[in-house]
């Protein structure tokens, strides 16, 4: 039975994109597993009920094999362009990333569109911050990682839904290859204040304790999954590939000895694992370290210093919102 439900859903999952035809195929399949289960019992013989399953199951799987991740189709704006990586031989500390976005957001659907590149001197590298931004209650959160530099400028990755141009995000569709995967790069100023002044949210912010090396690499993780993404998509998944669970496994590709653990499914209670694996670089007691990063009302506080450029205001933006960290 869980096979036939599995099969109901990824059917429906589907519907969408199949013009209901799915919708009708869920019904046939269901059907289908009921006069399974109805031959058997009438029977008494389990062995028709097996055969008869593993032959739909077969031919469930043939069709969720044909479904293949996309580069070319019609993306929501904020996921329109993957975030490209480049590096120069001459100066092989530099990465230069082209699509940083840095939107300016007045609501969900009007706003300016701006895709950047921009440089960064991985020497200059000097921190990790862990941001959660909380939109359904304390144990859901989306993760997202800002790179940090000396100059005081900030980059933030973050593994996202490649929306297209009508979708809407479903958790529950996210199991069933509904949404292809996007890694953003993006200015402070656009991928955290949307989520504190746009869609009202909640965001907490962790310093990472990280050596400079770490940090480094962790940066060049994210730099490799971008390149793989633009040449070979794949699809989002709400269990197994999320914004979190992706963090993790490269956290791990670069050697940090991280366990699997719950929380990591439950994001919201992501910080009470970086404390217990001993990745936050404040000894505080956690709650005061939640309050403290609660970066929400600075966020929405803030103002553009007069006559700022673009570069100085997300310095000070970046700046304002770590005041009391």
């Amino acid at each position: 039975m869980l096979c036939c439900a599995w099969g109901v859903m990824a059917l429906l999952a589907q519907a969408p994109a199949q013009h209901n035809i799915a919708q009708a195929l869920a019904l046939v399949w269901g059907f289908a597993w009921l006069l399974a289960w109805g031959a058997g019992l009438l029977q008494r013989r389990m062995l028709p009920v097996l055969m008869g399953g593993t032959v739909l199951m077969l031919a469930m799987l043939v069709w969720w094999s044909t479904i293949l991740p996309r580069s070319d189709l019609d993306w929501a704006p904020d996921v329109e362009h993957l975030v490209v990586v480049e590096t120069d031989a001459a100066q092989p500390a530099v990465v230069q990333l082209r699509n940083v976005r840095n939107f300016d957001w007045r609501s969900e659907t009007d706003f300016t569109p701006r895709w950047e590149t921009r440089s960064y001197d991985m020497n200059q590298l000097d921190s990790v911050d862990v941001a959660l931004s909380y939109w359904m209650g304390p144990a859901i959160a989306h993760t997202l990682v800002s790179f940090g530099f000396k100059d005081g400028e900030h980059v933030v990755f973050s593994i996202e839904i490649r929306k297209e141009s009508h979708e809407s995000f479903d958790a529950l569709a996210g199991f069933f290859k509904q949404y292809e995967m996007a890694l953003v790069a993006a200015d402070e100023r656009d991928i955290l204040g949307v989520r504190t002044n746009v869609r009202g949210e909640e965001i907490q912010m962790f310093r990472i304790h990280m050596p400079q090396a770490a940090m480094r690499e962790l940066f060049m993780a994210y730099a490799r999954q971008a390149s793989l993404l633009e040449y070979a998509p794949r699809f989002y998944n709400t269990l197994t590939a999320n914004c979190t669970t992706i963090v993790w496994q490269l956290a791990r590709r670069i050697g940090q000895e991280l366990p699997l653990d719950w929380r990591l499914l439950v994001s919201g209670y992501l910080p009470e694992y970086l404390r217990d694996v001993g990745a936050l670089d404040s000894m505080q007691p956690l709650e005061l370290q939640r309050k403290s990063g609660d970066i929400t009302t600075r966020a929405q506080q803030w103002q553009p210093p007069a006559d700022a450029s673009d570069t100085q205001a997300s310095i000070d933006f970046s700046r304002y919102i770590r005041q009391g960290m």
